[in-house]
């Protein structure tokens, strides 16, 4: 179990509200670990989203919880900006996006929304101890090679789930020369990495930019030290004050020279080029100058989102765009991180300079990072993106291209109408336009460490299946992100019911998919199952299973829908908590995802669908998963029989099933606890 500092929820919020009513809770156990800020559809004036936000507002104000109105700034820079994130912490939010805090030295990690009212509640929630994995930065980045590039780099060539659900630990004499702001950006996409945190060491970088941050802090009252001995000197911070830097400057951590890591990874960034992700995945990643040359044209672009809209990156892009115009036929959109970080590009005349070349600005906020408000995607259209995440129908139609690159190569491409480089960026100043020099170390395993003796049995709990089994259907596909599992524009519909969601599961993937399990299931209540197996459709996948945001309904929408077990080569780990807390079972075996691959999968390979082009493979298999014995069973449409072991389903994992889910574990605590 873990105890964070704080908790951050956004939007989410009022269904984490419910979810905490409906556990019994009345009372939370320590109001100033929460805090809610309010930034994802901040450009809904509905009257039912006004609704929703006065009624977050009014239960923060009566349950004494810090809060932040819409428009303030999205919650995890605001985090940072506040002292909430703070360095030698652990600070969590029901965003995918807490990995940011890394950037300061906090350990930021994701929940999801059943978490967060567990935190409420009992202020404190359970996690799995991840591994630890070594990405040591090596030299220092050519001119006008940022942040942004060394993380979309990182993503296309470590590529192949290097770090998945690990917690990166960035090291090397290249962390040096990174600016907080650099390594804000990096650590917020270690989560579209596949990792659950990225953390950067305390040095005198964090230490100095601390302390302008507590100079800013200051001048934010009315009075100033030293002016008047009859004005009392200002109220301290309560997070960001001179004692707490003190300590932090006398009580610095560091990793003990022997350490040992689980991988140990290497990227020389003296030869990284700009790069740019994409389209439409975060694992493809091109060197900016062989993008160019093809002059793809675009429609869109966005400087926004919580990864790349600080002051540092609203100057980037007007310093490129200064004196032009954004190009005919092309939209810019832009947002700022914070009010904060607005105000201080106002001062500084970036906000003007990029207002006047023809950008549109929108509130302080997530907006088209998430899907939500004006300036989407829409069908056939090309969009440059300064966000986190470019997964296909993200921000709007899954029928455009998104690309992903850094503040000035998005501003150069508005106003040249295609992907492309600033003209400050002087191609004899940077390395060849190649992949950069980078290594994957894997430690010799520690023997001692290690046993050969077989793992001990978990117990079968009383009330959970010995079996589950049912028709399998199989989506040829890695990566197989929340997007595709259930598509941004329904997460903050909070009234949707259980019953639609089933209905566009999986609908950016595969629109007929939610149809498909209907019709199965329709067939198969017309059954008699033993009370001990548990029937329904058994979903299978490749690896990286449900990787992307926090949305739980990713879980939950294909459990409503019949699927009440999933079989992939790996998961999310943001998924398997949403899916361990809803009740939904995880299991791997890479070697039945291998066999499906070979057999049922276009050219023998996870990506382009069946050989028959279709998404989703029906060929007529059953499976029966045996929790007590340990394997997946599978029958052929030939008829024979194929077993693969498999890890046995958890006690813990089997009593939260029991509970159906932490809502249910944590109901029945509160009462025991009554009792």
């Amino acid at each position: 179990m873990i105890r964070p500092e704080h908790v951050m929820t956004h939007d989410n919020t009022g269904p984490v509200i419910s979810k905490f009513k409906s556990i019994g809770a009345t009372r939370i156990h320590n109001p100033k670990q929460l805090v809610f800020i309010l930034d994802h559809d901040v450009q809904n004036k509905s009257a039912k989203n006004l609704a929703k936000y006065a009624n977050i507002e009014a239960f923060a104000r009566q349950h004494g919880v810090d809060f932040y109105p819409a428009g303030r700034g999205i919650g995890h820079q605001v985090l940072v900006e506040e002292g909430y994130a703070f360095p030698h912490t652990l600070t969590v939010a029901s965003d995918s996006h807490s990995n940011m805090y890394g950037g300061i030295g906090c350990v930021g990690t994701p929940i999801v929304r059943t978490d967060a009212a567990a935190l409420w509640a009992t202020g404190k929630t359970w996690w799995q101890v991840p591994r630890m994995i070594k990405v040591e930065l090596k030299g220092k980045l050519p001119p006008g090679v940022t942040g942004k590039d060394v993380i979309v780099a990182l993503c296309g060539y470590f590529n192949k789930d290097e770090v998945l659900n690990g917690a990166i630990e960035f090291t090397g004499d290249g962390v040096s020369a990174l600016s907080v702001d650099d390594r804000l950006t990096i650590a917020n996409m270690t989560t579209e990495w596949g990792a659950l945190a990225g953390v950067f060491p305390v040095d005198d970088v964090t230490l100095d930019w601390y302390e302008r941050a507590l100079k800013r802090l200051e001048l934010r009252t009315f009075s100033s030290p030293g002016l008047s001995s009859s004005i009392p000197p200002p109220p301290e911070h309560p997070r960001i004050n001179r004692a707490r830097l003190d300590a932090l400057r006398a009580t610095n951590l560091r990793s003990d020279p022997d350490a040992s890591y689980a991988s140990h990874l290497v990227l020389d960034l003296s030869t990284l080029v700009p790069h740019v992700s994409g389209p439409n995945s975060v694992k493809v990643s091109t060197p900016l100058p062989v993008l160019e040359s093809k002059k793809i044209s675009i429609q869109k672009a966005y400087l926004l989102s919580c990864t790349n809209a600080r002051a540092s990156d609203i100057a980037a892009a007007a310093a490129v765009i200064k004196g032009h115009k954004v190009a005919p036929g092309v939209e810019f959109y832009i947002a700022a991180a914070s009010s904060e970080v607005q105000l201080d590009a106002e001062k500084h005349g970036d906000w003007e300079t990029l207002i006047l070349a023809g950008a549109k600005p929108l509130p302080s906020g997530c907006g088209p990072c998430i899907g939500l408000g004006v300036g989407l995607l829409e069908d056939g259209q090309v969009g440059i993106s300064a966000t986190n995440r470019n997964y296909k129908g993200r921000m709007g139609s899954p029928n455009a291209q998104a690309y992903l690159a850094s503040p000035a190569v998005v501003a150069a491409s508005a106003i040249k109408g295609y992907i492309a480089s600033p003209d400050s960026l002087d191609p004899a100043a940077l390395p060849s336009a190649r992949a950069p020099t980078f290594s994957l170390i894997t430690p010799a395993q520690d023997k001692s460490a290690s046993s050969d003796s077989p793992a001990a049995d978990e117990p079968v709990l009383e009330g959970f299946p010995t079996t589950f089994a049912g028709p399998l259907l199989f989506a040829p596909q890695d990566n197989l992100n929340t997007d595709a599992l259930y598509p941004g524009k329904y997460t903050y519909q909070d009234d949707i019911t259980l019953e639609r969601q089933a209905e566009v599961v999986m609908e950016n993937y595969d629109p007929s998919f939610a149809a498909l399990v209907a019709s199965i299931r329709k067939e198969q209540q017309q059954q008699s199952p033993s009370p001990s197996v548990k029937q329904g459709v058994i979903l299978v996948s490749g690896y990286n299973f449900g990787t992307g945001s926090s949305r739980e309904q990713a879980a939950t929408a294909l459990k409503s829908a019949g699927v009440p077990l999933v079989i992939a080569g790996s998961f999310g780990d943001i998924f398997k908590r949403n899916a361990i807390n809803n009740g939904l079972v995880c299991i791997e075996s890479p070697e039945l995802v291998a066999d499906l691959t070979a057999e049922y999968a276009k050219d023998g390979r996870r990506g382009a669908g069946g050989r028959d082009g279709e998404l989703t493979v029906n060929k007529g298999h059953s499976v029966a998963v045996k929790v007590v014995e340990d394997r997946v069973e599978v029958r052929w449409p030939s008829g024979e029989t194929r077993t693969y072991q498999v890890g046995r389903v958890g006690a813990s994992v089997q009593e939260l099933w029991i509970c159906c889910g932490l809502e249910g574990y944590v109901l029945k605590s509160i009462k025991a606890q009554s009792a």
